[in-house]
């Protein structure tokens, strides 16, 4: 009998394979993508293991003037509701966030300035992106099991192929374009149909040559393909990625005044069989993240 643990890694293998090999011979040749931030590299290395090397966290936090004064600004902010003298230094930061909570904003903070987006098809991405991850670090809270780190780097980098297709497809602001306004079939489909691939491969394909965690490549990877959520060859916690990503999306939406969107209208009531909630937690969860989007 197949060890249904050894079924997950296969299929992670399989997309980890299949990305490779579209960007040696396929449509992911001529995709580029930016380096991963050596701060980055430096940073998941001080984070391996039982033990993090704090140092080595602190000394990264504190070799980026930008980087350390949003630590701060963050730190002496309203969301940690801060009380007596404010924090002066990195140190003093970091141990009023918190240690992974710190890691999350450099993460955020060194993919932004590695991947620029100046683009009107992309207004305020990075500030949405970083809106999504804090929605998913506060569900992830409410589910036993799943790490808040990861779905924080879930919520961060779901949409990121769609700058670096930008950057590197010729006609593809075009494509976004087209792509938002046909409700004939998904985004996706209009991606593949006009450049014979998409933003969850590209955003796959970032966090594969980044080296970042294979279930966050895996579940960026299907982030629409909902019709294989639960199958029994994909690790659970990627369809929990999933799931909880397209409520995060819905409860994002929600807070800025904007209509539900297909992905939503079509697929809710699977994501909540498979998070094995109702409506009374998602109504739970609108309280918890609204909240956080209102200090942040």
């Amino acid at each position: 009998m197949q060890n249904p643990a050894s079924t997950h890694a296969t299929r992670t293998q399989q997309i980890r394979d299949d990305l490779d090999a579209s960007r040696r011979r396929g449509a992911l040749q001529h995709i580029q993508i930016p380096p991963c931030p050596e701060l980055l590299a430096q940073l998941q290395q001080a984070m391996q293991g039982e033990e993090p090397d704090l140092n080595l966290v602190a000394r990264i936090a504190s070799s980026d003037v930008a980087m350390a004064a949003t630590l701060l600004r963050i730190a002496n902010g309203p969301l940690f509701k801060p009380v007596g003298l404010p924090c002066t230094t990195v140190g003093q930061a970091m141990t009023r966030i918190g240690l992974n909570e710190s890691v999350a904003v450099m993460t955020g903070f060194l993919a932004q300035h590695a991947i620029p987006v100046n683009a009107p098809q992309l207004a305020r991405f990075w500030e949405r992106s970083t809106k999504r991850a804090i929605a998913m670090a506060t569900i992830a809270q409410q589910l036993p099991g799943l790490s808040p780190d990861l779905a924080h780097s879930f919520g961060l980098f779901l949409h990121v192929g769609m700058p670096v297709l930008l950057q590197s497809v010729r006609g593809y602001a075009a494509t976004m374009v087209e792509a938002g306004a046909r409700i004939d079939r998904p985004y996706i489909a209009t991606e593949n149909a006009n450049h014979k691939t998409d933003h969850a491969v590209v955003g796959a394909l970032v966090v594969r040559v980044w080296n970042l965690p294979p279930v966050l490549m895996a579940a960026i990877r299907l982030h629409h393909d909902f019709a294989a959520l639960g199958h029994a060859d994909i690790d659970p916690e990627v369809h929990t990625l999933v799931a909880a990503g397209l409520i995060a999306e819905y409860l994002m939406r929600r807070h800025e005044g904007l209509p539900e969107d297909a992905d939503w209208a079509d697929h809710h009531q699977d994501a909540l069989n498979w998070l094995h909630i109702g409506w009374d937690d998602v109504a739970h969860w609108e309280e918890a993240v609204t909240a956080q989007f209102d200090a942040a």
